[in-house]
């Protein structure tokens, strides 16, 4: 029955599955084109034909599914980058993490980001959101589809023997074991929910609204402002709270060495949720600070309320350094600079 439903719509439901995990919906591709490898391998005369049309399709739909999301960074650039650290399941620093690994290796990341968790999500869209030309974006998008695709399929064939086996114990399965299969992945998604839920609230504790912020800097008590944003995300959108200094939570050592302990603090990131910031605010407190709290939505809500803001140096004008923490008396537009487009 297997081997007949592979043959009549084998290629169609790669294409299908491929398109759908390719536009982001929660169906792993992968698994789909391993079990075609290994049936065309079982199976050489009525499926090996197919393997070809098959590669081709999956390439067709990952290229689709992409491009669309090409032209949502084009687009919306940096709110699109928002969007998806509100709907990550992952820790919105994961989302800057990315940032920065696309940063280093510029749009060359897309040869490899289907073989990376949650690294094609945020890579693609930023590819368009950093104004690469949509024929560089499709020659590195489409080298790492060919990849992609071609390893599941070579997987499968592979390994055919042994996947033959697993199906077989599949097929015999009850609908309740299969149930409770189905039923653990549910669950192990919404403990992920959860326990991303639980952070938020944990973090939420302490915040400072940009109406306080504001307030503080008119009345020339202005606290020492971090912006904690990725080079990559200051570079879609150039523009800082005034007197903001770039700092990286990576290096917090640094940080904990060079700023007073009894100075107030305000950090920003550019998440909606803050929970970069709320953790770096965290960590400050811990090592000793009195008094560090994140901004309350982050670089857009100050900018919702019509906030005034400084705008970075433009790339031509910037010096090509590495990205470094200022010292407290510098200003932001001078701190640090930018990396040119890659």
């Amino acid at each position: 029955m297997l081997h007949d439903l592979v043959v009549q719509y084998g290629p169609l439901i790669v294409f299908v599955n491929v398109l759908a995990a390719s536009l982001g919906l929660p169906v792993p591709a992968m698994p789909t084109l391993i079990a075609f490898g290994a049936m065309a391998s079982l199976h050489p005369g009525s499926i090996a034909p197919e393997l070809l049309t098959v590669l081709v399709l999956a390439i067709f739909a990952t290229l689709i599914g992409d491009s669309l999301w090409y032209l949502a960074g084009r687009v919306y650039g940096a709110r699109m980058l928002n969007t998806l650290c509100r709907l990550s399941l992952s820790r919105d620093i994961c989302v800057k993490k990315t940032e920065r690994f696309f940063g280093r290796w510029g749009v060359r990341v897309l040869v490899v980001s289907r073989f990376v968790p949650g690294l094609s999500i945020v890579s693609v869209p930023m590819a368009g959101a950093m104004g690469t030309r949509y024929r560089t974006f499709l020659r590195y998008n489409g080298t790492g589809a060919v990849l992609w695709s071609g390893t599941g399929l070579l997987i499968g064939a592979l390994f055919a023997r042994q996947i033959e086996w697993l199906l077989a114990v599949a097929s015999r399965m009850s609908g309740v074991a299969l149930a409770v299969i189905a039923a653990l992945l549910l669950t192990y998604a919404g403990y992920r929910w959860v326990r991303r839920q639980q952070l938020i609230r944990e973090l939420m504790a302490a915040r400072i609204d940009e109406s306080e912020l504001h307030a503080l800097m008119q009345a020339n008590d202005a606290p020492i402002v971090f912006d904690i944003r990725s080079p990559e995300h200051r570079m879609l959108d150039p523009f800082v709270i005034p007197g903001a200094q770039f700092a990286d939570e990576r290096h917090l050592e640094t940080i904990i060495n060079t700023y007073p302990r009894e100075r107030k603090f305000v950090i920003y990131c550019a998440c909606p949720n803050e929970v970069s910031a709320a953790w770096m605010a965290q960590q400050l407190t811990k090592a000793g600070f009195a008094d560090v709290l994140p901004l309350r939505g982050g670089l857009d809500a100050w900018r919702d309320a019509g906030r005034p803001l400084d705008p970075l140096p433009s790339l031509d004008d910037a010096p090509e350094t590495s990205d470094t923490l200022g010292t407290p008396d510098t200003p932001a537009a001078a701190t640090t600079a930018l990396p040119k487009t890659l």
